[in-house]
């Protein structure tokens, strides 16, 4: 939001430097995020004066060039070649002298200096509007009236200010502050309570006589339009603004289209209520506020044409639409310039209906910001008085009789409030009359009291202030978030925990992930519906989307059902960069639609690909592979404790190539292994991703079997055996793993693989693998014919349900 200092002291006598107001505001909740001193004309015009063309004579060598000599009353006359076709001997014109620099482009200047022109000798430049950034002509020179002194400064005779611009942080709840008016009552408000100053606002009396001229008015659909008003004002001469209104625009980035355009910008930045103007001609002398019909479309200034929805609220005449209802203009029924008569709009549309048709249309102008966030409903007839009357000032015509739909008044908030417990809460001592002050100042006032507790009436523009937290939160703002004092002491009860600890499980494994060159990434939760198609997989059924009603893009339409795309995107991103090594890591919930009822599961996600590591003279370059991610998962879940009950099955997830379920007490945990290369091409990804899927919300419901308990160091050592076995390719480690633990559980400690070999030597078909087997009975030594006798069995279980051989 856009402030100029400058216009804010139109509505107050203050003398506050800029950085001070800044200050104030912020404290007041109304955030500076920017202050910056500003020219109406880039350069000020600095070295441009007024001059008098004293003589004319053709360029001895140039057919199109006039060799001109010119008086700025700097003592000799200056000589100065131009190419303008206008330019005559006795006018007053507009000249930059040598060494000044001029601006057409904000972004870019060129400086005036001594030339030669075909041989001639140039001291200077006379000017056309748009070299001065005034405007766009080029047509010829500016030529002024002959009044004007000679030798003035042209940021005198144009009324250049510097001003400064405040830059607001504007946040959604504060719709009274979208006008410079509103912005004065907060300053107001704080410089009367801290300072002890009497200052009022400065408004403009907006009266004026009413003609007979008057609009049929017919308003259909009063749920999405509460109030419309307007008036015509007829004999009206469209033209350029006068200075002192293009200045004002000028300062908060508005660029001038013309007087009546103009004052319609100025009212709406001054007030907050937006207005629009309408050449009565293409009304038909009718006013029809409604939704559009089926089929019908509009051209708007853009000249773009949209298809219009049902549920679009239109401004339109007997026939067609006009103007899409607080949000654009449309191209054919705006001011041009040869309109004579104007119907002027200023109206409060329902601000649900507003923001709907903006984000259908992808439109976002100042009229729709404002009307989005709730404009003041007992503001409109002031705009649009305020408004009527300028014009009448500014282009001439004669205000006829306003029209004001208005059947069911939007009425003043009323709130139950409480003095000490306004003390209470905000920890601050203040006087109940020091309350009223503050609230009084803020329009907001008392209707009755009994002892402490008292009932105060909210005006309607403050949407955001319905309940007595909110009235403390005003009384806060003005008297200062900063003037809080400290306590001396602070007291505190023990929190209850929950258990698990969700909270201390996450900073667990984050901990664990980040200081193994994990980095953690947060990818949003809104995706395109369309992904579906690219990742082609059966996991996901697009009726389980949770659609957005209003998706801000075709992009952000839906809730992701998984964490997979936003982590390849992620990948894409950093490859694109020469990042092709990486670990990422995320946290995150997923959704879905399931029998009407809305599902919302926590994740987490593992992507792996590149190298193991980073390059490093100690340490090979090995790439990544399906093991380091199974390292990954395992050393994950013994950090939390649950690795002993875990079960892996090949997983039929058609987003793996390969991979397995992974399993928990027979609960379904997760699925991890390599993504699809075809999934990873679709994604711009090059090698290999592996990536886990993992349960988070069911990985912290079993981190309660995590039991920690203490026992002594064993007395005895420990044994161990190993097996040379010749296999079937199909066989899993795992498998070997488990009938070893199902023949002996009580000194059977650990199985291992130490060794894998495919190849030479061996059947087709085949691999050998090398397992150790460590015992330890923490009681008694182990005797050789007690290990054997296990060892025996497990060669037994291993031939006959793995079809083993021992080598």
């Amino acid at each position: 939001m856009k402030i100029s200092y400058n216009w804010l002291k139109n509505y107050l006598d203050f003398d506050l430097e800029p950085e001070e107001t800044a200050k104030i505001l912020t404290d007041t909740g109304l955030e500076v995020e920017g202050l910056e001193k500003v020219e109406t004309i880039k350069g000020g015009l600095e070295g441009v004066v007024i001059g008098e063309v004293l003589t004319k004579e053709k360029h001895p060598d140039a057919d199109r060039l006039n060799v001109t000599t010119v008086d700025v009353a700097s003592g000799e006359p200056l000589q100065i070649v131009c190419g303008a076709p206008n330019v005559e001997a006795g006018q007053k014109v507009v000249v930059a002298t040598p060494g000044c620099t001029l601006y057409p482009d904000p972004e870019k200047g060129f400086k005036i200096k001594k030339s030669k022109i075909r041989g001639v000798e140039s001291n200077g430049m006379i000017c056309a509007e748009d070299e001065l950034g005034l405007g766009e002509s080029h047509d010829g020179i500016m030529v002024l009236e002959d009044s004007v002194q000679v030798g003035m400064p042209a940021r005198d005779y144009f009324k250049i200010e510097d001003d400064y611009l405040i830059e607001i942080g504007l946040t959604p709840n504060r719709a009274d502050a979208m006008g410079h008016i509103g912005v004065a009552r907060d300053l107001k408000a704080y410089l009367n309570y801290h300072k002890g100053q009497s200052l009022q606002l400065n408004i403009d009396d907006t009266t004026f006589s009413e003609g007979e001229k008057i609009i049929n008015l017919t308003v259909e659909n009063e749920v999405a339009c509460p109030r419309y008003s307007g008036v015509i004002v007829s004999g009206v001469k469209v033209a350029d603004s006068p200075d002192w209104l293009q200045n004002k625009l000028r300062v908060i980035g508005l660029n001038p289209i013309n007087n009546i355009v103009d004052i319609t910008n100025f009212v709406m930045f001054e007030s907050g209520n937006p207005l629009h103007a309408f050449d009565l001609t293409k009304t038909g002398g009718d006013i029809v506020v409604r939704n559009a019909r089926k089929g019908e479309k509009i051209v708007g200034l853009d000249e773009v044409e949209r298809e219009l929805s049902e549920n679009d609220l239109m401004i339109c005449n007997k026939d067609v639409p006009m103007c899409i209802a607080g949000v654009f203009g449309g191209l054919d029924s705006g001011v041009q310039d040869s309109t004579t008569d104007i119907f002027l709009e200023a109206a409060y549309f329902n601000p649900v209906s507003v923001r709907k048709t903006a984000k259908r249309h992808t439109l976002n102008t100042d009229s729709s910001f404002r009307f989005e966030r709730g404009v003041d409903p007992n503001n409109v007839s002031y705009a649009l008085n305020r408004a009527a009357k300028l014009i009448a000032e500014v282009a001439g015509g004669t205000i006829e009789k306003v029209v004001d739909h208005y059947p069911n008044k939007i009425e003043d908030f009323e709130v139950d409030f409480n003095f000490d417990r306004c003390r209470k809460l905000a920890g601050i001592t203040i006087s109940d009359e020091e309350i009223l002050s503050i609230l009084n100042e803020l329009d907001i006032t008392e209707i009755s009291k009994e002892e402490s507790q008292s009932k105060v009436k909210v005006p309607a523009y403050r949407v955001d202030v319905q309940r007595e937290a909110d009235v403390v939160e005003e009384v806060l703002r003005i008297y200062g978030f900063n003037n809080v004092a400290l306590p001396e002491k602070l007291n505190t009860s023990i929190s209850y925990r929950s258990n698990p600890d969700r909270e201390k499980l996450y900073n667990t494994v984050a901990d664990l992930l980040t200081n193994n060159g994990f980095s953690e990434i947060m990818n949003n939760s809104l995706t395109s519906s369309a992904l579906w198609s690219k990742l082609n997989s059966g996991s996901f059924n697009a009726e389980e989307d949770v659609a957005i009603l209003n998706p801000l893009s075709q992009e952000l339409d839906v809730m992701r059902q998984t964490l997979l795309p936003g982590g390849l995107k992620s990948i894409e991103y950093n490859q694109n960069r020469q990042f092709p090594d990486l670990k990422f890591f995320e946290f995150g919930s997923v959704y879905k639609k399931s029998n009407e009822e809305y599902q919302e599961n926590g994740r987490l996600g593992i992507w792996i690909s590149g190298k193991k590591a980073k390059e490093n003279w100690s340490v090979g370059q090995d790439k990544a592979n399906f093991y380091t991610l199974k390292g990954v998962i395992e050393a994950l879940l013994g950090k939390l404790g649950i690795d002993k009950a875990v079960n892996l099955d090949e997983t039929e997830v058609d987003l793996f190539e390969y991979g397995y379920q992974l399993s928990i007490t027979r609960q379904l945990v997760g699925e991890f292994g390599l993504v699809q290369p075809k999934i990873a091409k679709k994604f711009g990804l090059k090698g290999d991703v592996f990536y886990a899927d993992l349960d988070w919300d069911k990985i912290v419901d079993l981190s309660v079997l995590n039991k920690i308990t203490a026992k002594p160091l064993p007395k005895t050592q420990f044994a161990r055996r190993d097996f040379s076995l010749l296999l079937n390719e199909s066989v899993e480690f795992s498998a070997i793993e488990k009938i070893a633990y199902k023949v002996d559980k009580k000194i059977l400690k650990e199985v291992g693989l130490f060794d894998v070999y495919q190849g030479k030597n061996l059947e087709k078909g085949k691999k050998s693998y090398a397992v150790s087997f460590t015992f330890q009975d923490d009681e008694k030594t182990l005797k050789d014919k007690q290990l054997d006798a296990i060892m025996d069995n497990i060669r037994k279980k291993l031939e006959t349900e793995l079809g083993a051989e021992l080598r």
